[in-house]
């Protein structure tokens, strides 16, 4: 063999040297993992419960008591006219509110008391609540007494601060009302109930399927972050020197990387529905009155 076809295959084995070297030796990179700039935010429970109650009112004026009566449909019409020369929408009669309210009278009669909480430490919550009424604010109006009528009765209950709020409130929706006659304290007389609402169900829940399908991607996305950790830590503990070695390391490069490119995925779809239900979970709670 001569020099010059020496020198060619030494010169050829050399470039094949270095094809190899730089073929196999080029480790593949890992893909990075972006993680999404928002969580879904719980609603926050359990709902914070108002109850208004102003002082109970005694009437200051009183008709003979033959010459009194008072009517739970007098009395929603004038407490609704007085709503109207606000600006405020009326309020709906409720069953489950003139339920509790009637039941308050009973018993106001029955065990001789006048207050918001009865001797067994019930108020209007209690037996709104007793009458299946989920809801973010009562308020409760009691009065006493032989008014002339029911306008009578609505007008004192006006010309009481903390009852005239009971009856303007902005937030009530609803209203049941009871009046009944009675023996109290040994002399027979009337009760009257107003008891207002405002429903849990005037506030738009979060969607709850919007929730599981983000506890749904979050639990996929958390799997294959699992098995894409595991990998990358046998990445990271490698050092390939042949090319079996370089091959084998490549392989878990591009299979680490598979999980990264469907994790990324998952991560952009849930990115763009965590903020609808975040913004769906601040407008409950703003509603509910929770800040």
């Amino acid at each position: 063999m001569n020099k010059k076809s020496l020198a060619l295959l030494v010169f050829l084995a050399l470039g094949a040297y270095l094809i190899y070297s730089n073929f196999f030796r080029s480790a593949l990179q890992a893909m990075p993992v972006y993680a999404p700039n928002k969580i879904a935010e719980p609603a926050k429970n359990p709902v914070k419960k108002e109850i208004a109650a102003p002082p109970p009112l005694k009437a200051q004026k009183e008709a003979p008591t033959a010459e009194i009566i008072l009517t739970a449909d007098g009395v929603l019409s004038w407490t609704n006219k007085e709503r109207e020369k606000a600006g405020l929408p009326d309020l709906a009669p409720n069953q489950k509110l003139t339920a509790s309210a009637l039941a308050k009278v009973r018993d106001m009669f029955k065990n001789q008391y006048f207050a918001h909480e009865s001797p067994a430490g019930k108020g209007a919550g209690d037996l709104a609540e007793a009458e299946g009424y989920d809801f973010i604010l009562i308020g409760e109006n009691l009065a006493l007494g032989n008014f002339e009528g029911d306008k009578a009765l609505v007008d004192a209950w006006m010309a009481s601060p903390g009852h005239r709020a009971n009856i303007l409130g902005s937030r009530y929706k609803e209203i049941g009302i009871a009046v009944g006659r009675g023996i109290f304290e040994g002399r027979e007389t009337w009760l009257a109930v107003q008891h207002f609402g405002f429903p849990v169900s005037a506030c738009s829940k979060p969607d709850e399927n919007l929730k599981i399908g983000i506890e749904s991607f979050e639990t996929r996305i958390n799997n294959l972050g699992i098995q894409a950790s595991a990998l990358k830590t046998e990445l990271e503990s490698e050092k390939p020197q042949n090319r079996n070695e370089y091959e084998a390391y490549n392989a878990k490069v591009e299979e680490y990387n598979t999980l990264a490119q469907q994790m990324n995925s998952l991560i952009d779809q849930v990115k763009s529905i965590i903020p609808v239900y975040n913004q769906q979970v601040k407008t409950f709670d703003q509603c509910v009155g929770v800040e």
